[in-house]
């Protein structure tokens, strides 16, 4: 395909994808394999290798989930204005392999320096190749949520082998015979460093096929005439990048500076948001306005909903039996990729239903989806609760059961998450999209925050001794814990279906 191809060819496709998204679902796929193996890995290498307590490792990553979010929307915003959303990918990718490549030198003495490199690697390079799926549709195409669950299902694909293989690899409990005991953290963490390599070689190899989506953007001088871009503002975001390494460093080493950092980042990314809408129409406003709500909302599900990295890795190494119908697996494995196992064969058949209900014209609008996705999250979270019926008196309990909830939850998420990239695009003017992607994901920054304040209160709990067994009292302070964040997620879902007439008013002719 020829990088001449217009924007107007690529978006003219027929059948229900464009050819364009396949590259970029595998370039997401491997980059995603990178980012939940490492996200796997975290908490459980915290407590057993940097020897932190339950409920500091809960803060610190909630912490850095929290930064990992929050510099997407500083990544999404220099896409809009500077690099662009290749550049950006390509540098975010680079940043990420870095820091994988610290990690896998020496993962105790250099943690949270491989860490930050990887935190604004992501942050340049998740909302931009989101971005670039959405440009790849016209504005009202009803095969654009389709397109986002395929691209949801790459997503997956990475998640899922990533999620178990780094965890087990670095646990021991995979590969065991091959990799000395003493080296199993640093092959886990350099296998994510050689996924992202590939990651970055398959979009080098075909991001001509995507024509004019992602190039740097024009400068445009007062007096509207578009100029190419000065290098020196390339050259000074690179170097700002590198500036802001050992600021990253103290802020994810000392959560107390967290607190801070959302205090002050939201309601500055609010303002600045709020300025640049005063140059829309009145239309375009109550469309961003409506973005807002979607954003607010997201913000509670994914604290929930984000409990997988945080105490349900823990719950998983204490307190699950490695039994899944009849397989013997790790658990915390299955915890890290069970979603995704799901999402994989859920998000095309999905995607494909609201094809078929949109053609019947009975497709659910995306406010529904919404509180769909809130519904079933509660559901999920009361089948974790379940789990305490099934447990031994030493806090052991089923894996089978466990991952039925997990089922659950993945049905919810994805009645929220992949539509969630897409309603930002719909909902966003032209040079607006980086920015709107970019406050989805710092929603979830917010989301990661809040996650880890309710797993370090969950771990706080479960250190009260009651005279039964450590296990047990863990098992059910947890359970507990869930239970309360299913009935959150309930009346979230609720409230939002009910306020779903002023929400479709605000988004207008968006669907």
């Amino acid at each position: 395909m020829s990088q001449t191809q217009t924007l107007e060819q690529i978006q003219n496709f027929s059948g229900k994808y464009p050819k364009q998204i396949w590259s970029l679902f595998f370039s997401e796929m491997w980059e995603r394999f990178c980012f939940y193996g490492m996200r796997g890995m975290l908490i459980i290498f915290m407590i057993s290798q940097l020897q932190l307590a339950e409920e500091q490792a809960n803060l610190q990553y909630g912490s850095i989930q929290a930064f990992v979010y929050a510099f997407t929307f500083l990544g999404g915003l220099l896409a809009d204005k500077i690099l662009g959303f290749r550049k950006s990918l390509f540098w975010g990718g680079l940043l990420m392999i870095t820091g994988s490549l610290i990690l896998a030198y020496d993962p105790g003495s250099f943690f949270f320096v491989g860490i930050a490199f990887t935190v604004i690697g992501t942050g340049f390079f998740k909302p931009n190749i989101s971005t670039m799926v959405g440009k790849l549709y016209k504005k009202g195409d009803s095969r654009t949520d389709a397109g986002f669950s395929l691209f949801y299902a790459g997503i997956n694909l990475g998640a899922l082998i990533g999620g178990y293989v780094c965890i087990a690899i670095g646990k021991g409990s995979l590969f065991a015979s091959y990799i000395p005991a003493d080296k199993t953290w640093n092959v886990a963490f350099g296998l994510a460093a050689f996924v992202m390599m590939i990651s970055l070689i398959n979009f080098i190899l075909t991001k001509k096929s995507l024509g004019p989506i992602g190039l740097q953007p024009m400068q445009i001088g007062k007096n509207g005439e578009q100029t190419k871009m000065p290098f020196w503002k390339e050259l000074a975001t690179y170097l700002a990048t590198f500036a802001m390494i050992p600021l990253v460093i103290l802020m994810v080493d000392n959560t107390e500076y967290t607190n801070y950092f959302m205090i002050i980042v939201g309601p500055a990314a609010l303002l600045y948001l709020f300025y640049e809408m005063t140059k829309l129409n009145k239309s375009e406003r109550k469309k961003i306005f409506a973005a807002l709500i979607f954003i607010v909302f997201s913000i509670l599900f994914f604290g929930i909903y984000e409990q997988a990295g945080g105490s349900l890795s823990i719950f998983a190494s204490k307190n699950l039996n490695s039994d899944l119908l009849g397989m013997h697996l790790d658990p915390n494995g299955v915890n890290n990729s069970g979603g995704a196992f799901f999402i994989i064969f859920i998000a095309p058949l999905l995607g494909l239903l609201w094809i078929y209900l949109n053609k019947k014209g009975i497709e659910p609008n995306t406010i529904i989806k919404f509180g769909l996705g809130f519904l079933l999250l509660g559901a999920g979270y009361y089948a974790l609760f379940a789990t305490k019926f099934f447990a031994t008196l030493q806090g052991i309990t089923s894996l089978d059961f466990f991952t039925l909830a997990l089922l659950i939850i993945t049905l919810g998420e994805l009645c929220l998450s992949p539509i969630g990239l897409s309603i930002m695009t719909k909902l966003s003017t032209a040079n607006l999209q980086g920015m709107m992607m970019g406050m989805w994901f710092l929603a979830s920054a917010y989301g990661q925050y809040v996650a880890g304040l309710i797993g370090a209160a969950m771990s706080k709990s479960a250190v009260v001794s009651t005279g039964a067994d450590p296990n047990y009292e863990a098992l059910i302070a947890f359970t507990n814990g869930y239970k309360q964040l299913g009935l959150y997620a309930v009346v979230a879902g609720i409230i939002l279906i009910l306020i779903s007439p002023y929400i479709k008013k605000l988004m207008q002719e968006v669907k």
